[in-house]
């Protein structure tokens, strides 16, 4: 073919290239922040080789790209999980900057709090190099700080459903039994207490005294290996002090939900392990798997590899020889449904036995298609809304009936004693929290654990530990423990102070 080059003439065309399609499929586009300076950008989210990466731009810092699922199937097939959200009595503070600068809670949120988080100190008494909330000594709250905080709660959410005493170490604060039975005092169901267990393990009076007031314990426990402990928690002689604690928490029948950070190259190979030490250890009514997310302290890391909930999943499925199957387990559609995962198995004379395998919970959950279960009572539907929520505590005798009624449902296994369930039965639950790379507000904005500070307000668990929340807080309570030490010597309340926050408007 010739084009007309001049009057008269013909000039020879060369073919144009062949169009290449992208080694990608574009899915959404959501808003992110910068891994450097914590702006927020655009962010695209992005489908390859059936994985899910998130791509973004800074105009100071550049490109950067990052794994933030492990199945993009599942990412859009889980979608159909997301349910309406639930609205607090009453919000904090109002919409000014957007999303997430505004926090919190905020007309703009889309969730209520399933779970409270109450950071009672900054000290703790390991230097773990992975650690979210970089802990080092700062501050501890004072007891009317957290009864503030607790009737915060209550003013917003009429009845909670669970707060985590967290830290820093909780157990180290001096004031940390109080804290628990304030707590139970304002009608709060389920109390946790988040622990590395050294306290537990060293102080036998300190058990005696947990025993009293009975908290549900959420337990760091990472694998079994010396080398697991030297890379995440920095001590590898560590195991024998955490078995130790959670025998004395079995022998004085308290619940425990144990909670493995599982960092790629370093302990995914003892996920199966932990499972079957979950099922045989008395105190243990619960695993939280969460893959390692690079907020606070952390060591270098690649975030394309970064590990997420299917390829845990995946993992479970290879070592635990079928026990469980990547069918088990199911979103929870109070938060965005790839932030959270869950199952429940029936154990009984080592036979295991997947609460999905003998219930249709895709029937009961499926909150888009809205089909209608002609046997399904809505009381049951209730116990499995319960049991699929972030505020499930296993072990709890809330958690208990919603089995039974769950049960009632479907007919239990055959062998299996009603009243027995509870010692029975084990929660395994995916946790993947979001950091500076893996940021989005789309799933923020769902968010159903936050943390809760003097003065009533209450941050999103991701967004606290990644756009600079947890900094300005740590500032202005550690600069107020001055005041509260003067007020302990001088035997006075302490007058709480409201923490406030400022972001640059750009």
């Amino acid at each position: 073919m010739n084009r007309i080059d001049a009057p008269g003439r013909f000039a020879p065309v060369t073919p144009a290239p062949h169009k290449k399609d992208a080694d990608y499929v574009f899915h959404e586009l959501t808003r992110s922040i910068c891994p450097e300076c914590r702006r927020s950008i655009d962010a695209q989210i992005i489908f390859r080789d059936n994985r899910v990466f998130m791509r973004k731009r800074c105009p100071d810092h550049g490109e950067f790209e990052t794994h933030v699922y492990g199945d993009a199937d599942a990412y859009v097939r889980f979608s159909r999980y997301n349910k309406p959200g639930t609205i607090p009595h009453q919000f904090a503070t109002e919409i000014d900057r957007g999303c997430p600068h505004d926090c919190g809670l905020c007309p703009d949120h889309q969730q209520h709090a399933c779970l409270g988080i109450i950071e009672v100190n900054s000290t703790c008494d390991m230097d773990c190099p992975l650690c979210f909330a970089d802990a080092s000594p700062g501050f501890n709250l004072s007891l009317e700080e957290v009864e503030q905080i607790l009737d915060d709660f209550v003013r917003t959410e009429g009845q909670p459903e669970v707060v985590q005493f967290s830290g820093g170490e909780p157990t180290v604060h001096p004031r940390i039994i109080d804290f628990i039975r304030a707590a139970y005092a304002r009608d709060i169901k389920f109390v946790m207490l988040n622990t590395n267990g050294k306290r537990i393990a060293k102080d036998e009076r300190f058990v005696e005294q947990l025993a009293e007031v009975r908290p549900a314990f959420y337990f760091q426990f990472d694998g079994f290996e010396s080398e697991t402990y030297r890379i995440l928690r920095g001590e590898p002689d560590i195991l024998e002090e955490k078995l130790r604690a959670l025998d004395r928490l079995a022998a004085a029948n308290l619940n425990v939900t144990l909670v493995p950070a599982i960092e790629r190259g370093v302990n995914e190979h003892e996920i199966g392990r932990i499972i079957d030490f979950a099922i045989e250890h008395p105190a243990v009514r619960g695993i939280n798997f969460q893959p390692a997310f690079h907020a606070g302290r952390h060591a270098d890391h690649d975030p394309l590899q970064r590990m997420t909930i299917p390829d845990v999943v995946a993992l479970i499925e290879a070592q635990t020889a079928g026990k469980f199957v990547a069918s088990d387990f199911v979103p929870v559609p109070c938060c965005f449904p790839t932030c959270n995962s869950v199952t429940y198995a029936f154990i009984d004379d080592g036979a295991v036995i997947p609460l999905p395998r003998i219930i249709n919970v895709d029937d009961h959950l499926d909150y888009i298609t809205n089909r209608v279960v002609p046997d399904l009572s809505m009381d049951i539907r209730k116990a499995l809304e319960g049991l699929w929520s972030s505020s499930s505590v296993p072990g709890s005798e809330t958690s208990f009936d919603q089995i039974v009624a769950s049960c009632e449902a479907c007919g239990l296994p055959t062998g299996f004693d009603i009243e027995d369930i509870a010692d029975k039965l084990i929660m395994i639950m995916l946790q993947d929290f979001m950091d500076p790379w893996t940021f989005s507000q789309k799933n923020v904005m769902k968010c159903c654990k936050e943390f809760l500070l003097p003065g009533g307000k209450q941050v999103p668990f991701c967004a606290y530990n990644s756009v600079g929340y947890r900094e300005q807080a740590r500032a202005q309570l550690t600069a107020q423990e001055p005041e509260r030490r003067q007020a302990r010597a001088e035997g006075r309340a302490y007058e709480p102070k409201p923490i406030h926050f400022e972001f640059p408007r750009r």
